[in-house]
């Protein structure tokens, strides 16, 4: 399930992470130093959300 998760947090966290730097870009912030904490809160964001993901895949195998 390690390497299913893996693959899945390739996907999911740079999904999640565009999606809060595109957020940040909305906001204003264009700066540096607040796209990087979008994309480093988006990041670990995919955490759980890969974890819950692949737990639902390997579940239905």
């Amino acid at each position: 399930m390690f390497r299913l998760a893996f693959i899945l947090h390739l996907f999911i966290g740079s999904t999640l992470a565009g999606s809060a730097v595109i957020a940040a870009l909305t906001m204003g912030q264009d700066s540096l130093q607040p796209i990087l904490i979008a994309a480093a809160i988006g990041f670990l964001a995919a955490f759980p959300v890969t974890w819950l993901v692949a737990r639902k895949l390997y579940e239905r195998v």
